[in-house]
């Protein structure tokens, strides 16, 4: 009886241990996915600057040539 006890005892431990051990592996796997979020928000929004900044300064550009 002790022995059987026993064996369920391990065995509920080590599922415990694998699904604690794939948690922590999920959350391993996401570490970088947040940094690379925050580069390519970074990236859009250089672009949409220099955009705004091209643009601006096409028009800036045509307006200084019809001052007389």
């Amino acid at each position: 009886m002790l022995d059987l006890q026993l064996k369920v005892l391990v065995l509920l431990h080590l599922a415990v241990l694998g699904i604690d051990d794939h948690q922590h592996a999920a959350r391993r796997d996401e570490r970088g996915s947040v940094t690379t979020e925050y580069v390519l928000w970074a990236v859009a929004v250089i672009a949409i600057v220099g955009i705004v900044v091209a643009a601006v300064t096409a028009y800036v550009q045509a307006q200084s040539g019809k001052i007389k």
